[in-house]
């Protein structure tokens, strides 16, 4: 009873302290959001909300934001059906060196997106593409793709096909097949890489600076307002982007628990 009693509490100190070096740096951040001075230094003065107001009232901040919305919901419906296209062509057709093709799929999720963004802004100055949203939005496409391939791959199984296949069987052809009989299976998982795409595509930093040019996203208008000095206001905005990541992340784990239990 006392070697179960010390286990239970070796645990929870271990957790604790696991968690607390994880959302520690996150929970100063938010912490000094609400810093009354200028500057987010000990000792904390506050609580106020007088730079979220000035978050909101900053026009540049505002477009940035809906800047990085819709690069992030644009990008991340895009890579969803690319990731599911790949992941059912690999899964259920022969298709000589699938095991390649699986590897050069994956592969980008190895690279860093430093390399992966210097190459792509080398190929849109040879191809004469000007940086905008448009190129952000092609850079996280092939971040997140990879990921979204990955994850619904792995729910792929052989328990499926022959439910596919009593849908050939009584006139489905591929296509209604595909939309009607295996995409609705795999929902839980495309839900889960699309709100993991969009939160990685919300947050991004390097990609978004190395390709973007007069339109900014989010992460980018931050890092300017950095270079001027640490500020409640940059705390402030940071912490809108960590609340809405987080929430995302829960809404991802609520549609795609309920949709299991409802399957």
């Amino acid at each position: 009873m006392a070697r179960r009693y010390i286990q239970t509490t070796l645990t929870t100190v271990y957790a604790a302290l696991l968690y607390g070096f994880i959302f520690l740096p996150v929970g100063v951040l938010v912490l000094f959001s609400f810093q009354d001075s200028r500057l987010p230094i000990m000792p904390f003065k506050g609580p106020t909300l007088k730079w979220y107001e000035a978050v909101l009232a900053d026009s540049r901040l505002i477009e940035s934001m809906v800047n990085s919305l819709i690069v992030a919901v644009s990008s991340s419906l895009l890579s969803v059906v690319l990731g599911f296209l790949a992941a059912y062509a690999l899964a259920r057709f022969y298709l000589p060196g699938k095991g390649w093709q699986r590897a050069l799929l994956t592969a980008p999720l190895t690279v860093s997106y430093l390399i992966i963004a210097l190459g792509l802004m080398i190929l849109f100055n040879a191809l004469g593409v000007s940086r905008s949203l448009w190129t952000i939005g092609v850079g996280h496409v092939v971040i997140n793709t990879p990921l979204c391939f990955a994850i619904i791959y792995s729910q792929m199984g052989d328990h499926q096909i022959n439910i596919e296949r009593a849908a050939r069987d009584l006139g489905a052809t591929e296509w209604q097949t595909l939309l009607l009989i295996t995409a609705p299976m795999m929902l839980p998982s495309i839900l889960a890489s699309f709100f993991l795409a969009m939160t990685f595509s919300w947050d991004e930093f390097i990609i978004a600076f190395l390709l973007s040019r007069f339109d900014v996203t989010l992460p980018v208008e931050i890092w300017g307002l950095l270079r001027s000095g640490l500020s409640p206001k940059t705390n402030a905005a940071g912490s809108l982007v960590f609340l809405i990541s987080i929430g995302l992340l829960i809404l991802a784990e609520l549609m795609v628990f309920r949709r299991m239990k409802k399957t």
